[in-house]
């Protein structure tokens, strides 16, 4: 350990992968030290992290939660979040974490799933939670904060400050902490039990990743009710013992101000985040800031041609990962490889590309599914939350299946290809959806693109593609200038057959884009530009 570092001491040790822990840790030996700022004002010290968790951990359990228990969080990024997910965490029940963007049968199938009793949601939600699960009669109460309840029927968060701290023992590392839901794109969502060590182990990679030292501030915008900006992100600085710079939405137009003025020096984008930043107008001050390191995902070449040559950003990395599985690969500093995941963390995960079909070992370079497991126990999910079917599917012969497409390079470097489901064969070619839609992209007026396969019509034969576009407002693009740009950018094999201009796309609860639905719809009523 270098001198100066305030990582916690059970890093190398599975048995004590707890940020509980951590938590008990770093705010005994580092009280007064700053943890996390919020970029609108309140700032949260790591002793106070420490205090406030086991005085809303003795809350709860006065509410009547148990260790074990589920409860549900419901909440906009911020020390309200951050508070009650470590307070559910030091009592030892399990934090359910969902979007604060669900609504309607998302929302009721995720509440009703997890079997919670108590929720803890936002004031300005509550409308929406009590038209959602009126009608489930496993949720009992509801707990609101950010705003004035009914004591009648609603507890009031607030009233944590003034409670009896919890001093019982702080959970296991292969006890559940946390519950978060995937998608749910080619059906209901499914509930992934993360158990302690799972959900520290993220924040130990992005630590080897990014070497995260004593002077390095971590600036946070993605949301807390994801792996990546709470675990990867802030679960990280927790265990380096640094602060967490944590702006509650993302502002492309404040993105590198709030660099500048917070002193970041290391942060993670996802890949429409980072268009939007690179899309903001240069300045003579993109130069003028701290970053050293960027984890960018995925990381398109153009995107870190631009982050390292405007922004002069010393190393822009990737990784892949899953709820599910944790993030077994990572870029390594000083090793660009543009377009490339990076390679597998052999400390704590076995990696193969192999044939989706047979399970047997792709050749060098050869397209294949993803297939991981953990080398350390409950560094992985435990289950899908009351779907032992779709466990026992996901682990066949001994491998998690992640569905992603890939190749694995002799060097061992992972190159992200596209969902497996969501690769098209046409003309004898495989061809990857997100390769049209980053070449379509390139057109200026083009919003949106979403790249599917959909029947041919002729017995025996490949796909024919679907283009799903989203024109800009005013861009003045028609079909045939669209599909005249396809025809300069894409080779002869993968270009559409069908073009359909639509004013959205359909999208998850969690902005990803529903290309199930696309193929539903088929080729019904789009522009047939011929074969």
């Amino acid at each position: 350990m270098q001198p100066g570092m305030r990582h916690y001491t059970g890093l190398d040790d599975p048995a004590r992968w707890s940020l509980l822990d951590a938590l008990e840790e770093q705010g005994t030996l580092y009280a007064d030290e700053p943890w996390i700022q919020m970029t609108d004002g309140p700032a949260l010290s790591f002793g106070a992290a420490r205090a406030d968790a086991a005085r809303i951990a003795g809350y709860l359990n006065a509410l009547g939660v148990a260790p074990g228990d589920a409860v549900i969080l419901m909440l906009p990024s911020g020390l309200d979040f951050v508070r009650a997910w470590l307070g559910i965490g030091r009592l030892g029940a399990t934090a359910v974490l969902l979007n604060p963007e669900l609504r309607g049968s998302f929302l009721e199938h995720q509440v009703r799933n997890c079997g919670a009793a108590l929720a803890i949601v936002d004031a300005t939600l509550l409308d929406v939670f009590r038209e959602a699960t009126r009608a489930i009669p496993t949720l009992r109460r509801i707990c609101v904060a950010g705003g004035t309840a009914d004591p009648a029927e609603l507890a009031d968060f607030a009233q944590w400050v003034d409670a009896t701290p919890w001093t019982g023992a702080r959970p296991r590392y292969l006890d559940t902490f946390c519950i978060m839901y995937t998608s749910g794109t080619s059906g209901p969502a499914k509930g992934v039990v993360m158990p302690h060590a799972h959900c520290t182990l993220y924040g130990i990679g992005t630590i080897r990743c990014f070497q995260l030292g004593p002077f390095d501030r971590y600036y946070i915008v993605l949301p807390l009710f994801h792996v990546n900006g709470l675990l990867m992100q802030l679960g990280a600085t927790l265990l380096a013992g640094i602060t967490a710079v944590v702006r509650p939405r993302f502002s492309a137009s404040g993105w590198l101000a709030d660099v500048r003025e917070h002193r970041a020096t290391v942060t993670n984008t996802l890949g429409t985040l980072a268009a939007f930043i690179i899309a903001q107008p240069p300045s003579r001050a993109d130069r003028d800031h701290g970053l050293r390191a960027l984890l960018n995902a995925p990381n398109p070449p153009p995107h870190e041609a631009a982050f390292r040559a405007r922004f002069g950003v010393r190393d822009v990395l990737s990784g892949f990962g899953m709820t599910e599985c944790n993030i077994p690969v990572w870029g390594r500093l000083g090793e660009s490889r543009p377009g490339a995941a990076g390679w597998t963390h052999t400390e704590h995960f076995d990696l193969i590309v192999a044939d989706p079909d047979t399970d047997a070992p792709c050749a060098p370079g050869e397209v294949g599914e993803i297939l991981v497991r953990p080398k350390v126990a409950f560094g992985f999910m435990r289950e899908y939350l009351g779907l032992p079917d779709k466990t026992v599917e996901a682990w066949r012969n001994l491998w998690f299946h992640t569905g992603d497409a890939a190749t694995l390079g002799a060097d061992g470097l992972v190159t992200f290809v596209d969902r497996i489901k969501d690769r098209i064969r046409r003309r004898g070619e495989n061809i990857s959806a997100n390769e049209i839609e980053a070449a379509l992209a390139t057109l200026a007026g083009i919003a949106e693109v979403c790249a599917c396969a959909v029947p041919s019509g002729r017995v025996g034969d490949d796909d024919e593609i679907l283009l799903a576009i989203v024109v800009a407002a005013d861009a003045g693009l028609s079909r045939e200038s669209i599909a005249a740009h396809a025809d300069q950018v894409l080779p002869r094999f993968a270009r559409p057959r069908f073009i359909r201009i639509l004013s959205e796309l359909p999208k998850t609860s969690t902005g990803k884009v529903q290309r199930a639905a696309l193929r539903a719809q088929g080729a019904d009523g789009a522009w047939d530009r011929g074969q």
